[in-house]
């Protein structure tokens, strides 16, 4: 009969008698197998073909040849049978419902509301980066059920969005079929990761049921005022057909697909989120986020002070024209240094204000601007660019004519899109004025100048600051009393008045796009008058298209749907047409953390009682790159919910924490010159003028702290991990590593690699270890498998009662494991775990009620594990609600230790002493222990003690002469 191996190696030298037996059990016989240089193998032996072997891995077991017997045929069995215990534990999770949160609850009981961050589910699926943060929710989650709360785990998808409608443009295919599939895709690797969510409130952005609600939140904002319309400038994207937010482009294309961006005016829905930029500041304090993350936030904010101040454009013969330009400055006791104004490329006066000879110039300068997103445009880095508008206008301070420049380091959106520049006092003001010759004039004088002629923009004692003809005068004053007389000059003169400014613009909250949720507004056809969608009629369904693709004339695609934009207005009955924009993404994820609570709820987005008992989320868990604007978003919304008595708490997330990435494995990259030498990176100063080479790992060697070739140790190597990505082709599928390793040592590993917050760098050898251990655990309390590779159906425990040993080993693990989950330390609890292995491991015997004890703990990390071995304990239930063992205090107080005492360097007994004891505590147990005694008596003079807590007591003594 063929050989097995040569089926899938033509050149395979072995041949067999008979296939494996086992062959009939294996799912994925090609799929597992192996070409590898190395002579060991993590799971087998391999057969030598030239400096290759073959290994194959099968389900059940792996078969490879020896390379020495003539064929002779070695099989060997997994560590531990996960690929039987996880699909049948996941198969009972799902039939018995055992994480399903009932809709009525006993309120009087504690909570625990746990959360990840909505997923878009993408078509790549998850990769082993992705599972981090789920796996430490749910951790949690199964901790704090066995606590005795209530707990609250849910999962649903964030699944409108670009991507979807790109791909339909791409393949005709619809996004609600796109989207189908890749739901099914992730949830069910979820699932077989056996992460314990209730899968009865999963809820989809998609479903009009779901968006229904958030077309009813926009008609509250709209009420309000806090939802409107402007013409505003957008990233307006050709190709793709759809404003972009500014986060969607870079280095002026889009993110997606590369394709040129422009800023152009567009009549856009924006929500009015500077109304609440002083709530949503304040409240920042009351939270348990990183702190990095809400500076962050204030940042983005940008709450500051200052004044808004005047300046008058001068006509042609240099007087003062009707046209104003009002600037905010928080610095306005910087004033008398305003040498020049700088307006932004779109503010709405410039075409106006600008000389017949420069108007050219000027509208050139425009239409470059345009092409370069806020972020380009203000980099501090970057080489600042302006033209001149050929007008002056007075500093209203000084009474001098100063000229209006063109820079596009001056946003329209922000302020009021005009600056007073101080050269001798902001960088960019000065890179700026000596680029182009314009005067700089210092007016704030101070000791920390340490490099004369550089701008200074600290604060300081106001200098060459009075004008007779303005009648201000602020020479003398320190920076801040200067800058209140300045502002009261102003108001009082009518050149300005004090100003709250903020960096946060209004959110511009429409896309022009086909998949999105629609908005719940028309417009009558003889008044082009706003009018909501009444509330009994929503949600406003997407209507079919077949076609997806841009208008081209900016329009968006449901401007196709004739019959579905054509309506008539349900009040008046007069014709009106729908708005065919539709909501971005963001906004399903702003609420959905309130409907977990109530899903199902067909007459209101969540019943008053439910939210008051789950609000606010307790823990919730996702990257830092969300850290601005979903949660500044959400945080808006949750406000607004707020102050119309829909929700109870200001906030919707008490506790955030950000987990960290997976890098992919470390990579090894050599150097070449021109002629294809090799070099050594310490050898040069720039790397990237020379050709990188990935070298594998199994030509690499350590040499102390740094990575070298092998065949040549002189050659150093760089040695980098890098984030998972396609293009670079260390993306990690976790459905492989679960093949392979199971479920339990992939969610083990990743909590084991590091801190949670932490970045982490993916290694198949880690993988490795922690599955050996969890093999260990698993032939601790079952026992080694029999000759035929089996395991008893019980287990290997004992009905003793435990030692006093055992029962400190126990309680110190308890102690630490519940300690650290409560911390999210969870690596450190899998080795409070493992430790606790290793010490059983020296006993005789494994009582019941320890070895129960152990299972409870290892649950959440291995659930799959947990329950298998707590079914062979012979208990018939799930361990999901077992109660959380607790640590007893009595077997808690440490041991005593054995002491080593030296006399003069030389060891002359030992003491059994408690671990803190003191210098002069073991030094009085010495004196009186009968064998030590004799060194230290009869007249011996001390001359010294040296005393290593808990290691050793070395006293230095001199004999009487």
């Amino acid at each position: 009969m063929q050989c097995l191996f040569s089926q899938i190696l033509p050149h395979c030298i072995s041949v067999h008698r008979d296939p494996p037996r086992a062959l009939a059990n294996c799912r994925y016989p090609a799929r597992f197998a192996r070409l590898r240089r190395s002579r060991r193998n993590r799971l087998g032996v391999f057969l030598p073909v030239g400096n290759l072997r073959l290994s194959v891995a099968c389900c059940k077991q792996e078969f490879s040849t020896d390379g020495e017997g003539g064929g002779k045929m070695a099989a060997r069995q997994r560590a531990y049978p996960f690929h039987d215990i996880e699909p049948r534990w996941q198969t009972f999770w799902e039939e018995n419902k055992t994480f399903r949160t009932p809709d009525e609850v006993d309120m009087s009981k504690p909570k625990y509301y746990v959360l990840d961050m909505f997923p878009y589910p993408s078509g790549a699926g998850l990769h082993v980066g992705h599972p981090l943060g789920y796996t430490a929710t749910d951790i949690l989650s199964r901790y704090k059920r066995m606590q005795g709360f209530n707990v609250l785990h849910p999962m649903g998808w964030d699944a409108f969005g670009l991507p979807a409608e790109q791909y339909a443009i791409e393949t005709g295919t619809h996004p609600k079929v796109t989207t189908s599939r890749n739901i099914r895709r992730f949830r069910s690797q979820l699932k077989s990761l056996g992460f314990s969510y209730d899968w009865d409130r999963e809820i989809s952005t998609t479903d009009p049921e779901y968006y229904k609600w958030t077309q009813w939140i926009f008609l509250q904002l709209l009420k309000r005022g806090l939802a409107y319309q402007a013409e505003v400038p957008v990233n307006w994207c050709p190709a793709l057909g759809t404003v972009l937010a500014n986060e969607e482009v870079v280095n002026g294309v889009s993110e997606r697909g590369g394709h040129s961006v422009i800023r152009k005016p567009m009549r856009q829905w924006m929500l009015k989120i500077t109304a609440y930029a002083d709530r949503l500041l304040e409240d920042l304090d009351s939270l348990d986020w990183p702190e990095s993350i809400k500076e962050m936030q204030r940042n983005w904010i940008g709450r500051s002070e200052g004044a808004e101040m005047d300046f008058y454009v001068l006509n042609s013969d240099g007087k003062k024209s009707d046209q104003k330009l009002t600037v905010y400055t928080t610095r306005p006791d910087t004033i008398f240094g305003a040498t020049y104004l700088v307006v932004a490329p779109e503010h709405p006066l410039l075409s106006s204000i600008v000389s017949d000879t420069e108007i050219k110039k000027v509208e050139e300068y425009k239409n470059l601007a345009c092409s370069k997103s806020d972020l380009e445009r203000t980099e501090l880095q970057k080489d600042k660019t302006g033209v001149f508008s050929g007008s002056y206008a007075r500093n209203p301070a000084t009474h001098e004519a100063i000229p209006i420049w063109v820079a596009d380091y001056v946003l329209g959106s922000y302020g009021t899109g005009a600056i007073m520049a101080v050269p001798a006092h902001d960088s960019r003001d000065h890179a700026f004025a000596v680029k182009y010759e314009i005067p700089i004039h210092w007016v704030i004088s101070s000791d920390k100048i340490s490099s004369p002629g550089e701008p200074y923009s600290g604060d300081g004692t106001v200098v060459n600051s009075s004008s007779a003809r303005s009648g201000l005068d602020i020479n003398g004053l320190a920076s801040e009393e200067a800058a209140e007389k300045v502002i009261s000059w102003a108001e009082s003169t009518g050149n300005g008045k004090r100003k709250v400014n903020y960096k946060l613009r209004d959110w511009l909250f429409a896309r022009q796009r086909y998949w999105g949720e629609p908005f719940p507004v028309m417009f009558l056809d003889d008044s082009d008058e706003i009018v909501p969608v009444p509330e009994s009629e929503l949600p406003v369904t997407l209507p079919e298209l077949d076609d997806f693709n841009p208008t081209g004339t900016g329009e968006p695609p449901l401007a196709k749907a004739i019959s579905w934009v054509q309506t008539v207005d349900p009040v008046t009955g007069n014709p009106a047409t729908r708005e065919t924009s539709t909501m971005p993404q963001w906004a399903g994820s702003c609420w959905y953390y309130l409907r977990f609570m109530d899903p199902k709820n067909a007459n209101e987005l969540v019943d008053n009682s439910k939210e008051r008992y789950w609000s606010p989320v307790d823990v919730y868990v996702g990257g830092a790159e969300h850290s601005v604007l979903h949660l500044l978003y959400a945080r808006f919304w949750h406000k607004v919910l707020y102050d119309i008595g829909v929700v109870s708490t200001k906030e919707p997330f008490q506790c955030l924490i950000n987990q960290g990435l997976i890098l992919g494995e470390v990579e090894y990259t050599a150097l070449r010159d021109l002629e294809g030498k090799l070099l050594s990176v310490d050898s040069v100063e720039d790397a990237s003028q020379y050709k990188q080479e990935r070298v594998p790992i199994e030509k690499v060697t350590k040499s102390g702290d740094f990575y070298v070739l092998k065949d040549d140790p002189d050659i150093r190597l760089t040695a980098k991990a890098h984030k998972m990505s396609k293009s670079r082709g260390n993306v990690i599928n976790p459905d492989d590593v679960i093949d392979e390793y199971g479920a339990d040592s992939l969610r083990l590993y990743e909590m084991f690699l590091g801190p949670l917050r932490d970045s982490k760098t993916w290694s198949t050898t880690g993988i490795e270890g922690v599955h050996r251990f969890l093999a260990r655990t698993w032939r601790l309390i079952v026992g080694p498998p029999s000759p035929d590779g089996s395991y008893n159906s019980g287990t290997t425990v004992t009905k003793d009662e435990p030692t006093q040993d055992q029962l400190r080993a126990l309680h110190k693990c308890i102690d630490k494991v519940t300690e650290e989950i409560q911390e999210t330390r969870f690596n450190t609890a899998i080795s409070a775990l493992m430790e606790f292995v290793n010490a059983a491991y020296k006993w005789d015997k494994h009582p019941r009620s320890v070895m129960e004890a152990f299972v409870l703990l290892l649950s959440p990390f291995a659930p799959h594990m947990g329950e298998e071995l707590w079914n062979r304990l012979g208990n018939c239930c799930t361990l999901a609600y077992e109660s959380w063992p607790k640590a007893m205090s009595e077997y808690l107080v440490n041991e005593k230790i054995v002491l080593p005492v030296q006399i003069n360097g030389k060891t002359r007994g030992t003491l059994q002493v408690e671990p803190e004891i003191t210098e002069d505590e073991a030094f009085m147990l010495a004196a009186q222990d009968g064998k030590l005694s004799r060194y230290l008596n009869g007249g011996v003079l001390i001359k010294k003690k040296v005393y290593v807590p808990g290691r050793i007591l070395n006293i230095i003594v001199q004999q009487p002469k």
